[in-house]
């Protein structure tokens, strides 16, 4: 199957030539989790803190669908 994703802020580091927010396409296999797309990519899970499907926000075991668009956040810090 087919998904779109994208990194946010840190998490570009492990993808070689990704872009904050630039969308990349990706073929998984049919069943595959948030957390298989994280390993896919190289990403830490515990580098993630947010993780969104089609706009919802969504955990690591959440199933892919094919033409799923998602979206990834490291934790953030300010102030």
């Amino acid at each position: 199957m087919r998904i779109t994703l994208r990194v946010y802020a840190t998490l570009c580091r492990y993808i070689p030539g990704a872009s904050a927010g630039i969308p990349l396409s990706l073929e998984l296999p049919y069943g595959a989790t948030l957390a298989d797309l994280m390993k896919k990519m190289g990403i830490p899970g515990e580098e993630v803190k947010v993780a969104f499907v089609n706009g919802r926000a969504r955990d690591l075991n959440h199933v892919l669908e094919d033409g799923d668009e998602a979206g990834v956040f490291p934790p953030v810090g300010g102030g």
